[in-house]
């Protein structure tokens, strides 16, 4: 008698048993980011969010609840963590890439939905990279409410992997925030970046594999090895954020925000203004990581470092001049080192740098 030679869905590469066992590893990790707005629903389809909550201790109530959706990935940082075995902080990464464009806005993060692509399921190496995640929900107090990990060998080979997030967030509508209120002598305060965050690594694995430099190094410049300056997991400014916003009930001190990603300082504010308005950046007033004076003695001009790097400042935030200094002062006990960086002044969109 013949064998049977039908085709399965394991012959193709996936393995449905992995899959399960890596659902049921990583409900832990998603539970330990549920608040009381979180319905619960055990083997649903899809995460229930209660956007009003009437009881006393966790009230929350929206008159007219602005939704805020964000979508991002960890960029090319994601092979190094692969190459480097450190999957335990590029969840943080992803988190932080979509929570720090939401709170720009002003609105809350709700929740977060994560996307992981990969060639071979690995449960235990995709645990490790979703606590990751949960632990970064945790920093920007959302819930981790769900997602999907998508098994594609075709596509992916043995061993790599993608990771896309995606974060819901609410805000009043009266207290959106969005850009047309900054106005010429608002102040402009930075809070400093702890590194490279998660863009412009295409450069810098591009540097690394010119040079021949090993991650494992230990560099003197640094003061570590070149894989702990790289692989610091980007800050999460949520809650010195919306503690600055929410000191303020009535007045709207906070007229504009930028969260400084690809294309660095220059590009970053100019998307914040209005088209009536320049800001003008004094470099003197802060000093960047080791990393990225590291960076460009190995080969990156200056100009691009600023094009591409946040060059030491994470996020940006306006604010009317008179409540410069108490805005620094809240955020410092939010526990910030801000720094008044410039001011705007009228002009034509345009960010200069002196």
């Amino acid at each position: 008698m013949m064998a049977d030679k039908r085709l399965t869905y394991a012959s193709s590469g996936v393995r449905l048993e992995s899959n399960t066992q890596f659902v049921n590893a990583i409900q832990a990790a998603m539970h330990s980011t549920y608040g009381p707005r979180v319905c619960s629903r055990n083997g649903g389809f899809a995460g229930l969010f209660r956007l009003d909550y009437d009881e006393q201790l966790f009230r929350r109530n929206y008159r007219r609840p602005l939704l805020v959706g964000c979508a991002d990935g960890a960029g090319t940082k994601v092979l190094l963590a692969k190459q480097t075995g450190r999957l335990d902080t590029i969840g943080i990464d992803l988190v932080a890439m979509n929570v720090n464009d939401l709170i720009t806005c002003g609105a809350e993060p709700l929740f977060f939905l994560d996307y992981l692509a990969i060639g071979t399921l690995d449960p235990a190496a995709m645990v490790t990279v979703v606590e990751g995640i949960a632990a970064g929900c945790k920093q920007a107090d959302c819930a981790l409410l769900g997602g999907e990990t998508a098994e594609m060998p075709d596509l992916y080979r043995p061993g790599e992997f993608d990771l896309a997030g995606f974060s819901l967030g609410v805000v009043e509508l009266h207290k959106a925030i969005d850009g047309r209120r900054i106005s010429p002598g608002d102040a402009i305060i930075g809070l400093p970046s702890n590194g490279v965050h998660s863009n412009g690594y295409s450069l810098v694995r591009k540097v690394i594999a010119k040079r021949k430099l090993k991650l494992s190094a230990e560099i003197d410049e640094l003061g570590e090895t070149l894989s702990d300056a790289l692989m610091r997991p980007t800050r999460i400014y949520v809650r010195p954020i919306l503690q600055l916003l929410r000191a303020y009930k009535v007045k709207r001190v906070v007229t504009g925000m930028a969260h400084i990603t690809g294309g660095g300082l220059p590009e970053n504010v100019a998307r914040a203004l209005p088209p009536d308005c320049d800001a003008v950046l004094h470099r003197k007033r802060w000093t960047p990581p080791p990393v990225f004076s590291y960076l460009q003695r190995l080969g990156i001009a200056h100009a691009e470092m600023m094009r591409v790097f946040n060059m030491g400042i994470g996020f940006v935030v306006f604010v009317r001049p008179t409540f410069a200094e108490a805005a620094i002062r809240r955020l410092r006990r939010a526990g910030e080192n801000p720094v008044r960086i410039g001011r705007v002044k009228r002009g034509s969109g345009q960010v200069t740098i002196k």
